[in-house]
């Protein structure tokens, strides 16, 4: 299976901006102002290792560019 293999991945880093979510409870799984690294990108998703460990999806309105 191929997602098995992101976690190897290492795309580039992001911040996260915010976890102000309309419909989900995002603040559990991601910590605003913390630098993550990108494992997968979609034009709508970034999947990210977040605070379970595990490989996640989320809305690229959450993240922004780390220089």
């Amino acid at each position: 299976m191929l997602h098995e293999t992101w976690n190897e991945n290492n795309l580039r880093t992001v911040r996260v901006k915010h976890t102000d979510a309309e419909k989900y409870k995002v603040s559990e799984m991601l910590t605003a102002g913390k630098i993550y690294t990108v494992v997968n990108e979609t034009e709508e998703y970034i999947f990210v290792k977040d605070n379970s460990g595990k490989v996640g999806g989320y809305y690229k309105t959450y993240f922004e560019e780390v220089e």
